[in-house]
């Protein structure tokens, strides 16, 4: 019979356990507070990205060990497995083009990574670079309409209902069509790479810190006309 799979909670604890902490200085540690603690523990809360982020980089961990378990008995069969996911208990990644809400993360060496995305961004530019990863991944359209960019082909533009297969290693991008503000979509994400959970995290890392410099960047004084008067007559006012 296959050894049970430990949840996050299972994990924190066992962390606690090995190093003698109790809940409070684990807190201490992690800068966590004991109450969230406790609760991620006996299973009933799930952190967000920051705060995993934080306690991988307060505890000197990978993130990739918060999702998956390594070591001898990774190899072991594991069934009769399942989990609920929700909104609610999601890890969740928000940037200011983009939200990921990662469900049923309590399982560990899940062969599919599931995630409800809400997309903003409606250019090439708002996303940068075309993201590539390892394995495959299906996107359906639940909310809105989405355009689908890809390395190899043309643009494609998804409707509420419609779905799109593509091989994750082909850069692609996922946009809000015209006249959507924002789309939502489900996307499940496979692969064998023992490591695509981090590489996901850490490309959602790198999206978030380029997003957040582009909003930062001073936007350049510009000239504007301005109509004004009878007849229209246009007079130059300089901006700002």
């Amino acid at each position: 019979m296959a050894s049970p799979v430990p949840t996050l909670g299972a994990l924190l604890r066992a962390l606690r356990s090995r190093n003698n902490w109790t809940l409070k200085q684990m807190s201490e540690e992690s800068g966590i507070p004991v109450s969230t603690l406790s609760k991620v523990e006996h299973d009933r809360l799930t952190l967000t990205y920051d705060k995993l982020y934080q306690l991988s980089q307060r505890l000197g961990m990978r993130m990739s060990e918060l999702f998956a378990e390594t070591g001898d008995d990774a190899s072991q069969p594991v069934t009769a497995r399942r989990s609920l996911g929700d909104m609610a208990r999601s890890v969740r990644v928000e940037t200011p083009n983009y939200d990921y809400y990662y469900l049923c993360t309590e399982l560990r060496r899940k062969r599919m990574i599931p995630v409800i995305s809400k997309i903003r961004a409606k250019t090439t530019e708002q996303f940068g670079e075309l993201v590539r990863h390892a394995g495959e991944e299906f996107v359906y359209v639940l909310k809105g309409r989405i355009i689908v960019a890809t390395e190899f082909y043309d643009t494609v533009t998804l409707e509420e209902g419609q779905s799109i297969y593509i091989d994750s290693s082909m850069g692609h991008a996922y946009l809000a069509a015209e006249g959507c503000d924002e789309a939502e979509v489900l996307a499940v994400m496979s692969s064998a790479d023992e490591e695509l959970m981090q590489s996901l995290l850490g490309m959602h890392e790198e999206k978030k810190s380029e997003q957040l410099q582009a909003a930062a960047a001073p936007v350049p004084a510009r000239r504007e006309g301005r109509v004004t008067g009878r007849g229209g007559r246009r007079k130059a006012a300089a901006a700002g």
